[in-house]
């Protein structure tokens, strides 16, 4: 089984079937996903480590017990507090089938749409945000952008195994697919209509861009609408994780009341 990739700068990195830290390991074993095995430390045994075996025998999942040096090999340097799950790899969904979850639900869909996001405790972060305001799926490139990689899994604190998330070769097609199907699209930007002054209860995607330069000029264009966070104090922008985490609770509490 492959535990290890190489990315641009050749360094090695664990590969996507690779899970480590309690929280990830816990909403891995309760998301319901194929769980290969699970390594849990040596001395490992408080209430945090007894949960994730009990859930991993009533999931039929084999644990074992691993020393430092096992857990540290298989995460390959990610933060692991004492446990590693190896998973039969992220299920990468369509974007079909996020417009069906929202079907599902009986309500309007809900998108994240991820432009160019290379930090992968962003990406995490921003899918964590994603799950507690009710989001139905999140969009990712396959190219300029970091993967669902441990890290990812783990700055999620495990919301990445309850979210659907699709991967796309063209990020300018899947929102043409999108607004095809009644969905208007929002781009996170400086110059934007106010996000409080916006109408956001209807069929949306939210786009936010790199850390660095924000929407890029092509996807920007690809934008039904332009939205801002109004700002107060000396600085003129949020982090991305933390924009995305505003506007996604802002269109949530609109969507519910």
């Amino acid at each position: 089984m492959k535990q290890y990739s190489m990315n641009e700068n050749r360094s090695f990195e664990p590969a996507e079937n690779v899970v480590a830290g309690i929280n990830a390991v816990t909403e891995l074993l309760k998301s319901g996903r194929s769980v290969d095995k699970i390594f849990i430390a040596d001395k490992a045994r408080d209430a945090a480590y007894q949960q994730i075996i009990q859930l991993a025998k009533e999931n039929g999942v084999p644990f074992f017990r691993a020393d430092k040096g096992k857990l540290d090999s298989l995460s390959a340097g990610v933060i692991h507090q004492g446990v590693v799950a190896l998973s039969a790899g992220v299920q990468y969904v369509s974007i079909a089938d996020i417009l069906a979850i929202a079907a599902k639900r009986n309500e309007a869909p809900f998108l994240l749409i991820a432009d160019k996001i290379n930090d992968p405790h962003n990406l995490g972060a921003m899918i964590r945000c994603a799950e507690g305001a009710g989001v139905h799926g999140i969009i990712i490139s396959k190219r300029h952008c970091v993967g669902i990689t441990p890290v990812v899994s783990r700055s999620s604190a495990g919301a990445v195994s309850h979210m659907a998330i699709a991967k796309v070769t063209n990020l300018s097609a899947a929102i043409d697919q999108l607004k095809e199907n009644g969905v208007w699209v929002y781009g996170a930007e400086a110059d934007g209509t106010s996000l409080y002054q916006t109408d956001l209860t209807g069929a949306s995607a939210f786009v936010l861009g790199s850390e660095g330069a924000g929407l890029s000029q092509k996807i920007k264009e690809k934008c039904d609408f332009l939205l801002s966070i109004p700002m107060y104090g000396k600085v003129n922008s949020f982090n991305v994780s933390t924009a995305a985490a505003v506007i996604l609770c802002e269109a949530a509490r609109q969507r519910n009341h």
